[in-house]
């Protein structure tokens, strides 16, 4: 069987908000979420916070908040050694069915216009960058990516 088969998806607990933040740490340096973050993520109501765990290691984490039928992802992060691997691909297309039947019928997201993987997978699922957002990052311009489903 494939890589892909070996992944489990699921919900974020507050049981994981330490190797969420370590992974998130690993990925965005001095621009992760905290544990404290992840912690109120896996509580919050407002929130979809999944993972992807393989052999029991939380490889890869996504999250968005949602106000009435728009969510923001704020986070999508795939541990390094398990990028390209179709890791995000599968994260990312259970966060957007979980937001969808939670009723969201539009998504924004930020992304580093140098993060080229990132909005070459956003792309593949319909996001469109709609907006250049000056100066978001420390370093860098951000592109808003949007996708509507209504």
């Amino acid at each position: 069987m494939g890589e892909a088969a070996r992944l489990n998806v699921r919900n974020l607990t507050t049981d994981d908000a330490e190797l969420a933040a370590a992974l998130d740490s690993k990925c965005f340096g001095s621009e992760a979420c905290s544990r404290e973050y992840f912690f109120h993520a896996a509580r919050d109501e407002r929130r979809e916070f999944l993972v992807v765990e393989q052999g029991g290691e939380i490889i890869a984490c996504a999250g968005a908040e949602i106000t009435s039928d728009t969510a923001e992802i704020e986070s999508l992060a795939v541990a390094p050694e398990y990028r390209r691997q179709g890791v995000a691909k599968i994260l990312l297309a259970e966060l957007l069915a979980t937001l969808l039947k939670r009723g969201v019928t539009f998504i924004l997201l930020e992304v580093r216009p140098s993060n080229t993987a990132a909005i070459k997978l956003y792309k593949k699922f319909n996001f469109q960058i709609v907006e250049r957002e000056k100066n978001y990052y420390d370093d860098e311009d951000a592109w808003i990516m949007a996708k509507d489903f209504a």
